[in-house]
């Protein structure tokens, strides 16, 4: 399969999240929706897989996939809060951390010595989002136990925001080194 054609099923895969999350809202049967929950997971596992093993990044493509996540994720939740089957502050606490990471794109974009920083993944955001995922399914199997999940989930975004924050400030301040002459160029590492 050739780049481009690759390229563009990936990112069809990931766009695909958002119809996925129009008939998460028109359909209220709790059935349908947790087979459209396990479809919108099941397409970002598949294009996070095929772009790790076909070694397929785009600028697009890092753009669009936690996008289309959090497109669904959170008009899912909303949808759930609006239904009453979710508090507004049980919603905060589910979203604090992409809240959290939107602020700080736009600040180091903002930021001149933040902005060479490279924006990536880290493990404890796809812990988030998958914790997220199970949030959706178990207001829709397990309302017992989506409080004590929303609280995981609050503790987890903490400590991804912190983590996140933490490899922004390293990297910057590496950046910063090997800009001055501290560091020597050769040392330059992908920041992630």
């Amino acid at each position: 399969m050739r780049r481009r054609t690759s390229l563009v099923l990936l990112n069809t895969l990931s766009l695909s999240r958002l119809p996925l999350v129009a008939l998460f809202i028109a359909w209220e049967s709790p059935l349908v929706r947790v087979l459209l929950v396990m479809a919108a997971a099941l397409t970002d596992f598949l294009d996070g897989w095929i772009a790790r093993h076909k070694h397929l990044e785009s600028y697009w493509g890092a753009l669009i996939d936690p996008l289309a996540d959090r497109a669904f994720v959170m008009v899912a939740l909303l949808t759930f809060v609006l239904e009453k089957q979710l508090t507004p502050v049980e919603f905060g606490v589910l979203v604090m951390r992409d809240v959290a990471t939107g602020v700080a794109f736009v600040v180091a974009r903002l930021v001149p010595r933040l902005r060479p920083v490279r924006f990536q993944a880290r493990m404890l955001g796809k812990v988030v989002t998958t914790l997220q995922l199970v949030a959706l399914l178990v207001v829709l199997l397990a309302p017992a136990l989506v409080r004590p999940l929303v609280v995981l989930v609050g503790l987890t975004s903490l400590a991804s925001v912190v983590d996140y924050a933490a490899m922004v400030w390293r990297s910057a301040a590496r950046l910063a080194a090997e800009a001055d002459g501290r560091l020597p160029s050769s040392s330059r590492r992908r920041v992630a």
